[in-house]
């Protein structure tokens, strides 16, 4: 009888550490994902300051109409201090000086930006830039998360305003061959 309750005493150590070790595991992985967090907001907070990234788009929500999967369109608003090149896709109504027809349907531009003001919030930043490109005026709104998560709203004049949700990433640097 002494040597089953010894087995058992030894059992129950066994599985007493095996319980431990994998609470202790668990616990580590929420570290780690509380770290890969902490990078991730470093990263965008690093972004944001040097006004230097791309915003890529998930979906457009055009006035009126609903969400619009653009996972499979190339497009991206790309920010620079000196200069912000937009190719992204327009799903709404367009007003004076588009030519009806054109194969220029999307929100194409590229100039220097006036007035590009970043805000800091608790958990978000807002940034605010004008740019005049060849036929019109763009006002850029963009809020971003510190995960960098963001939604863009754009407003032309001869356009009526659209809103995409994407996210924002360092801009690739391109090889010289």
């Amino acid at each position: 009888m002494d040597t089953m309750k010894t087995k058992t005493v030894i059992l129950v150590l066994f599985l007493s550490l095996i319980v431990t070790a994998s609470y202790a595991q668990e616990k580590s992985k929420k570290q780690l994902r509380a770290e890969r967090k902490i990078e991730k907001e470093k990263q965008i907070a690093s972004l944001v300051d040097a006004k230097e990234f791309v915003f890529i788009g998930r979906t457009a929500l055009g006035q009126g109409f609903r969400s619009i999967d653009l996972t499979t369109n190339s497009n991206y608003v790309e920010f620079k201090p000196d200069k912000i090149k937009s190719e992204m896709p327009f799903f709404g109504r367009a007003y004076s000086g588009v030519a009806y027809g054109s194969r220029d349907g999307g929100l194409n531009f590229e100039g220097s930006p006036k007035e590009f003001t970043v805000e800091k919030g608790r958990k978000t930043y807002q940034i605010k830039t004008t740019v005049k490109g060849d036929t019109d005026v763009y006002q850029l709104f963009l809020s971003v998360s510190s995960g960098g998560n963001a939604t863009l709203t754009i407003n032309s004049n001869n356009r009526s305003s659209i809103s995409y949700n994407g996210e924002i990433r360092p801009i690739e640097k391109k090889e010289v061959k």
